[in-house]
């Protein structure tokens, strides 16, 4: 084996980075940051659930449970955790994550306490199991999938455990964990050991999750040999050659079956450096996204599949745009901009952050949403607190941990670069002198008088612009990137210390390099109403702010006259709002009806369309 290509660009250690709680005073009134909220939800939905109901299935499947004993604290988890569903125990492995993302980054002692307890119960239960079994589900629900009989995705199950383990190995330093995994991974050696490839290729045909990422993990930490042949034989020849042989395996597949394994793909190239996993992922990406094209949501599945190519106009269902599919996907795009630096992929992660993991939680409950309806007239339909845990409550509580994961990177020359624009501070060490880099947007920006008699109105802000400050003991040389969204509308303005800097025309990105100590730099990315054409129905269009997809309160598709290649002359904007286009609204302009128009990811439970075809007039 050789190692692997470096990276472009490394992430920051989760506890390097730290989201604001808010973004600053306009008017007298503090606004929130809503990315931090969204943190706080998750974190207070994870507290709420009581770790007996969590390992409940667990405890089943050891044989200890006593059906007369009373019932642990808390609701009883129902829905995908109740004791009659195949996925039983599911849900615990990305509370475990998650959990344990969150104390890496907060040092939350409530949740370090909890996980850590939870690890602890898992491994005196693999004890009670034999010592190898740790898992919610039986065995015999892998040997049946082996003989040909159906069961729902016991791959999918367990992956989850072992991620969980994993994870807080890696957060939170726990031996405990690794070593139950350790002793996971064994049973699956023995058992894998007695199949053929055929045979492996047959039982890997129903959904195996994360698995061949969780051994690539597996084999990274320890280099036994063990967990490199179980990274062979979880291999994926019959979804990864016809890719890498330019063929198109994807379309009308189910999707989120894929992507966690393209994701096992990159992992294995990260542990083993063998060419051909890197070209796997790269034909994933091609076949996924660069050909297919999406939503202007970001998003490219219906009822679970795969859009067949610039083909969307007849999938705008109440099922679009699976939850664990933006997740993941975001996962794999964070994969392709570490190893080439590409603006493009944080493009396709910031638009994901905000018509996909925003939109598709509740903002007040925290709840998930397993689609994000297209439809005209739809409502999104959310899940409860213990009723559901469907898949997609997993990789939501994941997902709003890693909203620091994305913010910023280093480079290979010990650079740093901002890939998102999310209030928050990075700290790292630049050749031993601690270095603070902040940044938050400014409130005011591009407010001004509507017109004369409308004083106090306020104008949609015209752009986003972002102060940042850099903040050393001693000055300390580096090279800081900022990242030029493809959504600008105009020249970008750059400042340093408020002297202007060049920006060349149609840059992705912007460098400055200097000794750095007590430094202001201040970005303005001018945006402008867009509207963005269905590619198979180019007459029917959406209307985006920056990467923010609007969404028009109505319960039936409406119609609107106008221009679209004038989005302006369409949608007028409301007067209260704040910058980012995290809150306020729009509304339709010259029509027969009123239409009002909010960001989607501001949607509760009103009807809504995203789509509106356009008849040209006015």
């Amino acid at each position: 084996m050789q190692p692997p290509t470096e990276p472009e660009l490394t992430a920051f250690p989760a506890d390097r980075v730290r989201l604001l709680p808010g973004l600053g005073r306009i008017d007298y009134t503090e606004l929130p940051n809503p990315f931090h909220q969204r943190f706080g939800l998750v974190r207070g939905y994870l507290t709420s659930l009581g770790s007996g109901q969590l390992l409940r299935s667990f405890v089943h499947e050891a044989g200890i449970f006593a059906p007369g004993a009373p019932a642990e604290p808390g609701s009883r988890h129902r829905g995908w955790e109740a004791l009659d569903s195949q996925l039983r125990g599911h849900f615990l492995g990305h509370w475990l994550s998650a959990a344990a993302r969150i104390v890496a980054t907060t040092g939350d002692p409530e949740l370090r306490v909890r996980a850590e307890g939870v690890v602890a119960r898992l491994a005196g239960l693999q004890r009670e199991n034999g010592g190898g079994w740790v898992f919610s589900i039986p065995e015999k629900y892998l040997h049946r999938i082996a003989a040909g009989k159906a069961v729902w995705a016991p791959h999918y199950t367990v992956h989850k455990t072992l991620m969980g383990l994993l994870d807080a190995h890696r957060y939170l330093g726990s031996d405990t964990a690794l070593e139950t995994a350790v002793r996971a991974a064994g049973w699956f050696h023995r058992w894998t050991g007695g199949f053929s490839r055929a045979e492996l290729d047959d039982i890997l045909d129903v959904e195996t999750g994360g698995m061949l990422e969780v051994w690539a993990d597996l084999y990274g930490l320890t280099g036994e040999q063990e967990h490199l042949e179980l990274v062979h034989r979880y291999d994926r020849p019959r979804l990864f050659d016809p890719l890498l042989a330019g063929e198109d395996p994807l379309t009308n597949r189910h999707a989120n079956t894929t992507i966690p394994e393209a994701l096992g793909a990159a992992r294995a190239y990260e542990v083993t450096g063998e060419r051909r996993w890197r070209n796997v992922v790269e034909a994933y990406w091609r076949c996924a996204v660069t050909d297919r094209g999406h939503f202007a949501t970001g998003g490219q599945t219906s009822n679970e599949v795969w859009t067949p190519p610039h083909e969307f106009a007849a999938r705008l269902g109440l099922n679009t745009q699976e939850h664990c599919a933006v997740h993941n996907m975001m996962r794999l795009a964070d994969v392709l901009l570490r190893w080439t630096g590409e603006p493009e992929y944080a493009d396709y992660l910031e638009l994901n952050l905000y018509n996909g993991v925003l939109a598709q939680q509740h903002p007040r409950t925290g709840m998930a949403a397993y689609y994000l309806p297209l439809r005209p007239g739809a409502t999104k339909k959310w899940g409860t607190a213990t009723d559901s845990f469907w898949c997609c409550y997993g990789t939501m509580v994941q997902a709003h941990t890693l909203h620091n994961a994305y913010a910023y990177y280093r480079d290979r020359d010990g650079g740093v670069t901002v890939a998102q624009y999310i209030p928050s501070t990075a700290r790292w060490d630049a050749d031993g002198t601690e270095v603070e880099l902040t940044q938050r947007p400014d409130p005011e920006v591009g407010t001004h008088i509507a017109a004369a008699g409308e004083r106090g109105a306020r104008s949609r802000p015209d752009r986003w612009a972002i102060e940042l400050t850099v903040r050393a003991a001693t000055p300390v040389e580096f090279d800081l990137a900022l990242r030029i969204p493809e959504w600008v509308s105009g020249p970008v303005t750059l400042t340093v210390n408020g002297a202007p800097r060049p920006v060349p025309p149609g840059a992705r990105r912007v460098t400055v390099r200097r000794a750095w100590r007590d430094d202001a730099v201040r970005l303005e990315l001018p945006r402008a109403l867009r509207a963005v054409p269905l590619p198979d129905r180019p007459e029917a269009v959406a209307f985006v702010d920056g990467p923010v997809v609007l969404a028009g309160l109505c319960d039936e598709e409406r119609r609107l006259v106008g221009d679209p290649a004038r989005p302006e002359t369409l949608l007028v904007p409301d007067e209260e709002r704040d910058p980012f286009a995290w809150r306020g609204s729009w509304r339709a302009r010259g029509q027969d009806r009123g239409l009002r128009f909010v960001p989607l990811h501001e949607v509760e439970d009103e009807s809504y369309a995203v789509y509106f075809p356009v008849t040209p007039g006015h």
